[in-house]
């Protein structure tokens, strides 16, 4: 079984969301906003391992009461240590973590904050608050220019990954990029879909890369059109990317 096929998407919070997903006899989760709804998920079965991708509260405060309930490993960035939940693994950028039948990659993602780590499978990127659906992490720490270098990792992933990204901001995320690209019809589409998804209930994470590619404008600062929109055209992609930072803290 792959990540693919056992990932399940567990709302926390308001607007975030856990990963839960199963290999080679672990189960392993994902950041953990708060234990709840991710106790009920495991329905009473065992948690092997919990991956944190950075300290925000919504994130890791439901860490401790899941150790104590389920004696789960936690691993994150050791370059965090300080401000994460204890860790047994601590990890560094560029480190292969094994987890069951599954290798994965640890990438520095900082930009959101300093020390976000993602953490890189075959077919899914569990990228927190870095890339998001259709969107990034507000920076609270890190600088323009590093969160761009961070997101162009993910550029180089094939287009069917899923990201697996942290919170349910897709459809705020969406009306803002229709600002910069009101005639995108991949976009109009994806906002469409969206909709849908979220009259039903469902959740609209994780997405596919290749969506991302043509929808998300941070991944889209090399594209004319989102130049234009934030008056940048003929500037660096750093500055067209700077610019639609700040118009979405503002929008």
């Amino acid at each position: 079984m792959t990540i693919r096929d056992s990932l399940t998407t567990i709302p926390c919070l308001s607007d975030n969301y856990a990963f839960l997903f199963e290999t080679g006899g672990r189960r392993v989760l994902v950041d953990a906003p708060e234990a709840g709804p991710i106790l009920a998920a495991l329905d009473g079965r065992p948690l092997t391992d919990i991956l944190l991708t950075h300290h925000h509260p919504d994130h890791v405060q439901g860490v401790a009461e899941l150790v104590a309930a389920t004696g789960a490993k936690v691993w994150g960035a050791a370059a965090d240590a300080h401000r994460l939940p204890p860790l047994d693994h601590a990890l560094e950028p560029g480190d292969r973590i094994e987890i069951g039948t599954e290798t994965g990659a640890v990438w520095d993602v900082s930009g959101h904050t300093i020390g976000h780590i993602a953490f890189v499978f075959d077919g899914v990127a569990f990228t927190g608050d870095s890339l998001m659906a259709a969107g990034c992490g507000r920076l609270f720490e890190g600088a323009p220019a590093q969160m761009l270098t961070s997101l162009r990792q993910f550029d180089t992933l094939p287009g069917e990954t899923l990201i697996a990204s942290g919170h349910e901001y897709t459809g705020n995320n969406l009306a803002f990029a229709r600002t910069l690209e009101p005639s995108n019809a991949q976009l109009i589409s994806r906002i469409a879909e969206v909709e849908r998804l979220r009259a039903e209930g469902e959740p609209s994470v994780p997405s596919v890369l290749e969506t991302e590619r043509h929808t998300n404008p941070f991944l889209r600062a090399h594209i004319e059109a989102i130049k234009d929109a934030t008056g940048t055209s003929g500037q660096s992609d750093e500055a067209t990317f700077a610019a639609t930072r700040r118009a979405k803290d503002a929008f």
